[in-house]
């Protein structure tokens, strides 16, 4: 009996790491046509609209690796506010990933690794590219795992490569590429499956990266030796770390035994220091 309890252990292991590399070498199990993942993903994100008639500039907001939760919100409605279209994009809902806790399979890389998010951030791009009441403005902002699928999109847009499970690109990645105007990344996972220094940034796209010094699910270390490296290769990114910060520190709600720790000072905090990021790239907050 202790032998096919180890046996079985084993197999578990191996299929776990099995699926890892699958990951890492970017091989999806399902592949959409951009209109396909499209039609998935729009009966699911929210867009919040400023008041009047436009034209906007726009925002896409890219949650955690346990789906959208109230900080998304609070970022949107601090983007209209200052006059800027907010789309919030679900990717879990879409995938089943809402259900039975399943979003723990993303969180521990089994599933939806940031490059095969990232073509979910190309459509939504591309959906707001043919809306008429919004302009070529683009700020991407993504928490955790969606600032992880924010820089893997970046990465694969330079490169011109496919994001895996897609089947073509929804427009020429250059032109995505050309309608974002800035990134900011809160808390992004910066590890080993992080691909986003494969290829060079375009050196107009600024970003922030606002870090938090107590963060016990991602590396500090990672991103800042992944800020360099992409610096090296000509991109403009700057990074701040909060001071005493956990991960997740302007996420208010949360899972039971989650080791996230909301600090709305620190918040208000990150709110300024992407205010003032914003600011001296001529874009609104």
């Amino acid at each position: 009996m202790i032998w096919w309890i180890v046996g079985g252990v084993v197999v578990i292991v191996l299929l776990l790491g099995l699926n890892t590399f699958r990951h890492a070498v970017g091989v999806a199990t399902i592949d959409d046509t951009p209109k396909r993942r499209e039609e998935r993903l729009s009966s699911h994100w929210r867009i919040l609209r400023p008041e009047g008639s436009g034209p906007f500039p726009a925002s896409v907001l890219l949650s955690g690796c346990d789906g959208v939760r109230d900080n998304m919100t609070y970022w949107a409605e601090k983007f209209v506010a200052s006059g800027r279209m907010a789309l919030i994009v679900d990717s879990h809902t879409p995938r089943g990933l809402d259900q039975l806790e399943s979003w723990r399979l993303v969180c521990a890389g089994q599933a939806l690794p940031g490059a095969e998010r990232a073509g979910d951030l190309a459509v939504a791009l591309q959906t707001l590219a043919e809306m008429e009441d919004v302009t070529d403005d683009v700020v991407v902002l993504g928490a955790s795992h969606g600032g992880w699928t924010a820089m893997e999109f970046v990465s694969h847009a330079s490169s011109g490569t496919i994001p895996p499970g897609l089947t073509a690109w929804p427009a020429p990645p250059e032109i995505l590429l050309e309608k974002l105007t800035a990134l900011v990344l809160l808390y992004p996972y910066c590890g080993l499956l992080n691909g986003a220094d494969k290829a060079d940034w375009p050196s107009g796209l600024p970003a922030l990266m606002v870090l938090a010094e107590k963060d016990n699910i991602v590396d500090v270390d990672d991103c800042l030796a992944m800020a360099d490296s992409l610096r090296r290769g000509g991109a403009s990114i700057e990074t701040e770390i909060l001071i005493g910060a956990g991960h997740g520190f302007d996420q208010r709600d949360k899972s039971p035994l989650s080791s996230l720790n909301f600090d709305s000072a620190q918040r208000d905090e990150s709110e300024m220091l992407v205010e003032t990021f914003l600011w001296k790239t001529n874009r609104k907050m």
